[in-house]
């Protein structure tokens, strides 16, 4: 997800995809120390979309 699409969701739609990223981040974390993912990079592109949310979300308490 990029940033550009993070700016225009509400603050209740950023915690809502916050929660549901850091769900199938740990999923994805659990399946890969089982088995070899297909793309490990998943996870790599997960935490990021993670810090993004969380960037966006603190940015908006801070303005307010």
């Amino acid at each position: 997800m990029k940033q550009s699409e993070i700016v225009q969701l509400t603050k209740d739609e950023i915690i809502e995809k916050l929660e549901n990223e850091s769900a199938a981040l740990e999923q994805l974390k659990m399946n890969h120390s089982v088995s070899q993912l297909e793309n490990p990079m998943e996870i790599r592109a997960k935490r990021k979309t993670i810090a993004r949310l969380n960037t966006e979300l603190t940015k908006r308490e801070l303005n307010g």
